[in-house]
């Protein structure tokens, strides 16, 4: 079965996803971020989603973990829940 590893943000506005995107283009750590402004319980692993199989996610966010590439950050993703930025680090 298909899986993958990847963090991620999760914030209200998309302003302020474009704000951390900023941030980390110059080059602040993601583990920090997602600790101190994501609204995801992942925030306390650095914004760790760990093992992900499809169907367990929101269908936008998969989207990106199952088809974009690796160590890159994606985003603002908008969902139901608000903006994510995402990083895939593994996908097999």
């Amino acid at each position: 079965m298909r899986s993958a590893m990847a963090k991620h943000i999760l914030v209200k506005t998309k302003a302020e996803a474009e704000a951390l995107k900023e941030r980390l283009a110059n080059g602040e750590p993601f583990a920090r971020l997602a600790r101190r402004f994501s609204m995801c319980p992942s925030r306390k692993r650095d914004g760790d989603l760990g093992e992900i199989y499809p169907g367990q996610l929101v269908r936008p966010i998969e989207q990106v973990i199952f088809k974009k590439a690796l160590l890159q950050v994606h985003g603002p993703i908008k969902t139901q829940f608000g903006y994510h930025l995402v990083v895939v680090y593994f996908r097999n």
